[in-house]
């Protein structure tokens, strides 16, 4: 079959031990040129594995990763180290360089080490020593070795540690922006809300296994709604909403109606019931909650 789009990346049976564990068990997935794609999962799961295995500074024990069409490992990683920029785990700062002196250890363009310093905001501390830099400084610092040179694929290990709200507000447009102009992003955030807001799939990795890969519409399509309503008579209301056989629970001060229900004929047969309704709130399963759900799922 055609593919409609460019792959960027595309990994296949990737497997990798340390002495007797193994922590990437037949890891499989594949996306497209200029899309942001989230590799999530609990602590340990194998997500920095897989990053620096894509980067070919691991050496794997089977599978294969290609980025552009071409193979990526310790031996052949050429096209790595011209197209893709990376922030794994933390940034490698050198205490006595400046950040300015950083940035030329990457790329002889003027223009694009001024671009990225006034992207981050930086230009009041670059060409300080990086040994009087906060942790929040290095980080962008970081950032922005990762991204000035344009790279067609962008890989980005907890990107949003140590960034004030302002800092992570800015990099979630810089990189919404980027993708738009087709650069590639692969991210791994523990913070999902913030990831959220910005990845067109999510992969899902557990105990080193893709567990799924989803569009972030299909996750939106399978994330649960409910009701949350709240009354002057709950008592009353759970009974008359029962027997109107409506799949209800009172949790606390507010009755939880489960499934997706018509909200119209519902608040009609509390209203006619003459119940006051105080507080009617419509309530939909957010990334972090689905796939907690989803790993409980597993686990049960």
């Amino acid at each position: 079959m055609q593919r409609i789009q460019e792959s960027m990346v595309r990994v296949v049976g990737l497997r990798k031990t340390f002495g007797r564990r193994t922590v990437l068990h037949d890891v499989n997935f594949e996306f497209s040129a200029g899309k942001i794609v989230g590799l999530v999962g609990p602590n340990g799961a194998g997500k920095t594995t897989i990053m620096k295995a894509l980067l070919g500074l691991l050496a794997t024990d089977a599978g294969n990763i290609r980025i552009l069409s071409q193979p990526v490992s310790v031996t052949t990683h050429t096209v790595v180290t011209q197209q893709v920029g990376a922030l794994i785990e933390r940034p490698a700062i050198y205490p006595f360089l400046s950040g300015w002196q950083h940035l030329q250890l990457i790329t002889n363009s003027v223009a694009q080490m001024k671009w990225v310093v006034q992207v981050f905001q930086m230009e009041h501390y670059i060409y300080r020593p990086a040994k009087r830099y906060s942790l929040g400084m290095k980080q962008k610092l970081g950032i922005a070795m990762a991204l000035v040179n344009r790279p067609r694929l962008v890989i980005l290990d907890e990107p949003m540690n140590g960034l004030d709200p302002q800092s992570v507000k800015r990099l979630r447009h810089l990189i919404v922006q980027l993708a738009r102009e087709g650069t590639t992003f692969l991210i791994s955030s523990h913070i999902l809300s913030e990831l959220e807001k910005i990845i067109d799939t999510v992969i899902l990795i557990d105990q080193g296994q893709v567990l799924l890969q989803r569009t972030m519409a299909q996750f939106q399509e399978s994330a649960r709604q409910s009701l949350m309503i709240r009354t002057m008579e709950n008592a009353r209301a759970l009974r008359v909403l029962l027997q109107a056989d409506y799949p209800v629970i009172q949790r606390g001060s507010d009755l939880i109606v489960s499934k997706p229900v018509a909200l119209t004929p519902l608040l009609h047969i509390l209203l006619d019931a003459h119940i006051q309704i105080l507080k009617v709130n419509q309530y939909q399963e957010d990334l972090e909650t689905v796939l907690l759900r989803l790993l409980a799922e597993r686990k049960a």
